[in-house]
């Protein structure tokens, strides 16, 4: 029987996508609770902080080293969002789900979770969203607003581009738009290098991710960057994470135009670099280990954001 033909009643133990982190908290929940976690993937919250962390950086560079508190509401509109974009993915793409081995076994794909139970999480997740977006001033919640069309268009962007990591970058760097405007209204060429730098990034760590899905994309026609860049991902990798650190050298220029400030990317840059030098390109886990490894990459480059915004003149 072909993945296409399976059709598991239940996402069992044994049956769990492989970047998943299930055995925590999401395991403890009753099973007929557990398949919803999984769905908006509370089980792998390596995506979440992937959202969270451009916000945090915005926040921080543009000078709002005090406000914990927004800093708060990113992290649970981060967690909400992310758990809503995967409910809406994975609605729309649970034919395709069915044909990859590493995604046949989720919730919508297999058939533990009906496709009206998923648009009622999905309802639920944005509401929680709702509450984070009154949270914030208006010219914030425009921003927020806006980033509606682009998530609703990335899961097509398999089907019609080679580059789907490009518009993943631009939704998934969207925090970055909502915490600057936030704090301040000026300083938009700052902003401006800041989320171009936060796409480039993305760009290059979801190309990582989808190392381990490269067979299965190429058998049922899934379009990615990892496969537009066959033998070249690992100096297509290197150039987009160079793209990101020289952006964002740029956007630290233009708001203190120091060149000791500079100083404060070199921890995200060598990481990044290590990334580059050590992965391993046939080897899915360590695939995923090094795209989860951009959790820590995060609070690097946080800690350099608010020496920058929050220190000196």
């Amino acid at each position: 029987m072909g993945l296409a033909d399976q059709r598991p009643h239940a996402v069992t133990d044994d049956a769990i996508v492989p970047d998943s982190q299930h055995r925590g908290l999401v395991a403890r929940l009753p099973e007929s609770l557990r398949g919803y976690a999984q769905l908006a993937r509370f089980d792998r919250p390596i995506g979440w902080w992937l959202l969270f962390w451009p916000g945090v950086w915005a926040v921080l560079l543009a000078g709002g080293g005090d406000r914990w508190g927004l800093i708060a509401w990113l992290l649970v509109g981060a967690i909400a969002m992310r758990g809503a974009g995967c409910v809406y993915n994975d609605i729309v793409d649970r034919d395709l789900d069915k044909q990859v081995a590493r995604t046949a076994v989720r919730p919508v794909a297999s058939g533990a979770i009906g496709l009206k139970a998923a648009w009622v999480w999905l309802l639920a997740l944005c509401l929680a969203g709702l509450i984070v977006l009154l949270q914030l001033r208006w010219q914030a919640q425009l921003v927020a607003l806006a980033s509606l069309l682009p998530v609703a268009a990335y899961p097509y962007m398999k089907r019609i581009t080679w580059w789907p990591q490009a518009w993943l970058g631009i939704v998934f760097s969207w925090a970055a738009l909502v915490g600057w405007v936030e704090v301040r209204g000026d300083h938009l060429a700052v902003l401006a290098a800041l989320y171009a730098g936060c796409i480039a990034w993305v760009i290059g760590y979801d190309t990582i991710y989808a190392l381990q899905d490269r067979e299965d994309d190429a058998l049922i026609g899934i379009r990615s960057s990892a496969l537009r860049m066959g033998a070249h991902v690992r100096g297509g990798v290197g150039a987009f994470y160079a793209a990101a650190v020289a952006l964002w050298a740029l956007a630290i220029w233009l708001l203190r135009g120091d060149p000791i400030a500079m100083l404060a990317l070199l921890p995200m840059a060598g990481h990044l670099g290590w990334q580059v030098m050590a992965l391993e390109l046939e080897q899915g886990e360590d695939a995923l280990a090094k795209f989860r490894s951009n959790r820590f990459a995060g609070v690097l480059f946080a800690a350099g954001c608010f020496v920058v915004g929050n220190t000196g003149g």
